[in-house]
């Protein structure tokens, strides 16, 4: 980094991945901001800067000891250690010291023995229970869809529905096989003990309104393209097992949805004006990729203009939009994706192949797709179709 580099970086201020400091006064302070940032997405402590983002600069003396005291904290005072570099730039005759902090790679990282920061904004607070889940999540040393459901028992599953998925699954009829149900869905990890997991209950619950309240549909069909909108179409909250979400998920956009000719004959049912199938892959992928750490629901909104098909959670780790374009994927809910294609009514392709899909057959109808990874707080993974406007 130069000086002129160094001088936008300080225009611009702090921010989540910025922070500006005159200098440390303990190593217990210091180790605070390094393990937020590790718990975060990394980022630069520029130390020798005012919180105005004005240069204050650092005598040499200043730099010896914080070059030693950042090699006892990143050592001694995170858990686990973390690399960081450091950077000397002088600029207008005064020095800085750059510390940068990559992302983290072992989450959770515990500072000064206890405590464990994660960055929000410019600032920075101690993770909550949700939050620590999360990080393991990153880490994958959690996977959301194993957590035991408490107070749930086989009996809030469907029988039915499982013995149906065995067969298919297992090739034979569950009278045939000699185990008890029980042990085959342990096995199956979905049910934990005399628990269901989640995915347990996601895959086969009977009645999820109540055990999982928080992961739902939420569908608005709105008049105009303004979200702030009152007036609405149709509005639907839609609940239950995945192959509920997913058969209502997709008859509400295609209700809201018109259908074109596009040269077929004249008394044809036309075909949807945006693929089908690129809807398909994006409501399938927000039901088996969303983060379920996170505690809130999916979303559908259709407007005049665009469908936005919203999973909460952003993408898992290191990856970005460009990356899920090529089909690469990481996966965050194994048990479900090990098992939801025994389920015939959920088109669920695997291989990373959902993304390209969708924007191979938008591109072939001529109709825009927009991806849109949006990491800040919880973050969330949206899919954008863009409608064609009518004369």
């Amino acid at each position: 980094m130069n000086c002129h580099e160094l001088n936008e970086i300080l225009e611009l201020g702090e921010d989540s991945k910025v922070q500006f400091k005159r200098n440390f006064s303990s190593p217990d302070a210091m180790a605070a901001e390094i393990g937020a940032f590790a718990n975060s997405e990394g980022g630069k402590i520029i130390v020798g800067v005012n919180d105005k983002g004005e240069i204050t600069g650092l005598l040499k003396e200043d730099i010896n000891s914080l070059n030693q005291m950042v090699s006892n904290v990143c050592s001694q005072k995170i858990d686990p250690s973390v690399a960081v570099t450091t950077e000397n730039i002088k600029c207008n005759n005064k020095i800085v010291m750059i510390i940068n902090v990559p992302q983290g790679l072992n989450k959770f990282y515990i500072s000064n023995g206890s405590d464990i920061w994660i960055k929000v904004g410019a600032d920075k607070r101690r993770a909550k229970r949700e939050e620590l889940k999360r990080l393991l999540q990153e880490a994958t040393h959690l996977y959301a869809d194993e957590e035991v459901i408490v107070k749930t028992t086989i009996n809030d599953l469907n029988l039915q529905l499982i013995e149906d998925f065995l067969e298919r699954k297992l090739g034979e009829k569950l009278t045939d096989i000699n185990l008890p149900l029980e042990r085959i869905l342990h096995n199956m990890k979905l049910l934990n003990n005399d628990n269901c997991t989640l995915a347990g209950l996601l895959l086969f619950g009977k009645k999820t309104y109540f055990k999982l309240s928080q992961f739902y549909i939420a569908a608005v069909s709105w008049y105009g393209n303004d979200l702030e909108g009152v007036d609405y179409r149709e509005s639907e909250d839609i609940h239950g097992n995945i192959k509920r979400l997913y058969e209502d998920g997709m008859a509400f956009i295609k209700r809201q949805l018109r259908k074109l000719q596009n040269g077929q004959n004249f008394n044809s049912l036309g075909i949807l004006e945006i693929p089908e199938i690129a809807l398909q892959e994006a409501l399938v992928n927000a039901l088996l990729h969303r983060n379920y750490l996170v505690l809130s629901n999916i979303r559908i909104f259709v407007f005049d203009n665009r469908v936005e098909i919203i999973s909460p959670g952003a993408l898992p780790n290191t990856l970005d939009v460009e990356a899920v374009k090529l089909g690469v994927r990481v996966a965050r809910n194994p048990v479900l994706l090990s098992h939801v294609k025994a389920i015939p009514e959920i088109p669920y392709r695997e291989l990373g192949s959902g993304i390209p899909r969708i924007i191979e057959s938008c591109e072939k109808a001529g109709v825009q797709v927009e991806l849109i990874n949006q990491k800040e707080g919880v973050g969330q993974f949206k899919v954008v179709f863009w409608r064609k406007t009518t004369s």
